[in-house]
């Protein structure tokens, strides 16, 4: 059974609220009375209810950290670089995973608020922010991670997703490629609008090339190989030479897709194919895969970084935005 405050502060000789301020405040008690609390405190085994506690100071110790695809390993290590940072400060991270889901973002932030969470750094599903507009006039510091902000007024730290998909697109057309592919959805995802925006921005600058739109219903490994079964068909008719791939999971799945299915893709010799995110996979996959590379725990950290500095007013603490500048890692995905 679970020791009461009463039953310390009766052991100790003094009041509840004294036993309270002990904990809590330390300085305004005497320290013989601080040391008698504990030795009480020692001797019954009371473990302090950090709840309780939270919930009188307004907020916890620990953000929350709301991801699109908990499977992907871009997200792992964003959480890794959160919870590093977040840890210097004595902070937690809470990870939870809308699995590309309103619905499920939506019950997430719920329980967050219910549960008064230090700050929320969440990449949203869709371009709707007023959820979280709500839970920020609630008091709740808000970051937007791999995202832009947009007029939304959130703070944000985000890659040019835009410029990464001009990178990709225009690393295939420097090899002459000219039939290109982008795999990627839904495209309600702004990152993936983004990415697709700057892919078809560079092939449109290019007189005689193309770029056909393969979409999928999310940026898993699966996806990818469905989409690399509609391209395997793609490439026999149609003579695509060249594919961007939303993130390298849907990469991986593209390139097993048109290596193993019937009447094999050759890659890089009859397509070649780039990935986003440049995850470890990426590079060990079986033609290792040239990858938009991003700052992923960078990401992370910075964004803990941003939370921090919102303070205890965060609908008064000025929107700040950070903004990383892709890079392209090149692999033999895209090298004969």
């Amino acid at each position: 059974m679970a020791v009461s405050v009463r039953e310390v502060a009766a052991m100790a000789g003094v009041s509840v609220g004294t036993v309270s301020n002990v904990l809590n405040r330390p300085d305004h008690v005497k320290p013989d009375t601080v040391e008698r609390v504990h030795r009480a405190i020692d001797e019954l085994g009371y473990v302090p209810n950090a709840a309780a506690r939270q919930l009188r100071a307004g907020r916890s110790r620990a953000l929350a950290l709301v991801v699109l695809d908990v499977a992907n390993p871009f997200f792992t290590d964003v959480a890794r670089g959160a919870e590093a940072r977040a840890a210097e400060d004595g902070y937690t991270v809470l990870l939870a995973n809308s699995d590309e889901s309103p619905e499920r973002e939506a019950s997430h932030l719920e329980v967050f608020e219910e549960q008064r969470v230090g700050g929320l750094l969440i990449s949203p599903v869709e371009d709707d922010l007023s959820r979280l507009e709500l839970a920020r006039d609630r008091g709740i510091p808000v970051v937007l991670v791999d995202r832009e902000a947009g007029t939304s007024g959130f703070p944000s730290v985000s890659v040019d997703d835009v410029a990464g998909g001009a990178l990709a697109a225009r690393h295939l057309l420097d090899l002459g490629r000219r039939r290109l592919a982008f795999v990627g959805g839904p495209l309600r995802i702004r990152q993936v609008a983004d990415r697709h925006r700057g892919a078809s921005e560079a092939v449109a600058a290019v007189e005689g090339a193309s770029l056909h739109l393969v979409g999928t219903d999310e940026m898993s490994l699966d996806e990818g190989r469905r989409a690399g079964e509609v391209l395997r068909a793609l490439v026999r008719e149609t003579g695509i030479d060249g594919i961007v791939a939303a993130n390298d999971l849907l990469a991986i799945g593209v390139e097993r897709a048109l290596l193993f299915g019937p009447d094999p893709v050759q890659v890089p010799d009859e397509v070649a194919l780039v990935g986003y995110d440049d995850i470890s996979f990426a590079a060990s996959a079986v033609v290792p895969i040239t990858s938009v590379r991003q700052p992923r725990e960078l990401i992370g950290s910075t964004a803990v970084e941003l939370i921090l500095e919102q303070g205890e007013r965060p609908d008064r603490a000025t929107a700040r935005h950070v903004v990383f500048e892709p890079s392209l890692v090149i692999r033999a995905s895209t090298q004969p």
